[in-house]
């Protein structure tokens, strides 16, 4: 069997492993596949070249198939439901988020360590970030991390856990034992509801700890939304306008 056969066959069994477990530790999947951790980023590294003798619903489930912050998760996979699709959000009020983001990112620093918050508002503030600033980036989000991967001037440290398909995020006591550890200058948290009475809420309730947990270790939070949460109110509250510094927007009432 060629080099490339099996690694193409190794690359099926961790995807129909994905299958029914949706996600795994990367440890755990070299285990059960009897091979070293390096062995699977590599393979999977190298996925584009295949031997030709995979089935298109095997391609489709290995492409599909992302390591990051130690674990190994399926870009086609749905665990959790809410009234927030990352896909129906991604475009909507774009121009308004990325006008807003670009506020927000006047406001970082040469060597800040900043917080970048999940969802389709804070992927443009990371498109943003002033270049040659040495700027750490703490994230627990896959869009905004994609982003940021290839930035030579920026120190990327990424939360991992479970991985949300449906909000691009992990969660997990990991991410939050890791956030207890470094001091934030600046916290830039998005919120799908923005409510004089009932406060800052999302729609995503595993977001809430690394959410408050960021917020806690800032020396400085703002709050970066477009004018369209204003009024809003989402099933999951994690904070008080008073809590924020500033708040971003292209509006400034608050309904």
């Amino acid at each position: 069997m060629s080099r490339t056969s099996r690694r193409d066959e190794r690359l099926a069994e961790l995807a129909a492993l994905m299958e029914n477990k949706g996600v795994m530790r990367l440890r755990d999947a070299a285990a059960q596949l009897g091979v070293s951790e390096m062995t699977i980023r590599r393979d999977m590294a190298q996925r584009g070249v295949t031997g030709g003798d995979l089935s298109q619903a095997e391609s489709d489930a290995i492409k599909g198939l992302n390591c990051l912050g130690g674990y190994i998760f399926s870009s086609q996979d749905n665990n959790g439901h809410s009234d927030y699709s990352l896909d129906h959000e991604k475009d909507s009020h774009a121009s308004a988020k990325a006008r807003v983001c670009a506020e927000a990112a006047t406001f970082i620093e040469e060597h800040d360590t900043i917080f970048i918050d999940c969802g389709t508002t804070t992927p443009h503030l990371a498109r943003l970030i002033p270049e040659n600033k040495s700027v750490t980036v703490v994230c627990y989000s896959l869009n905004v991390a994609e982003i940021l991967a290839t930035r030579d001037d920026v120190r990327l440290i990424v939360l991992g856990g479970l991985f949300h398909r449906s909000a691009a995020s992990f969660s997990g006591e990991e991410g939050i034992e890791t956030l207890k550890k470094i001091i934030i200058n600046k916290a830039f948290i998005s919120a799908g509801g923005v409510h004089d009475e009932h406060g800052v809420t999302c729609s995503h309730f595993h977001e809430i700890p690394v959410k408050q947990m960021a917020i806690a270790r800032a020396m400085e939070s703002y709050l970066v939304v477009d004018s369209s949460k204003f009024g809003k109110v989402r099933s999951a509250p994690f904070a008080q306008i008073s809590q924020f510094r500033r708040v971003f927007s292209d509006q400034n009432e608050i309904a």
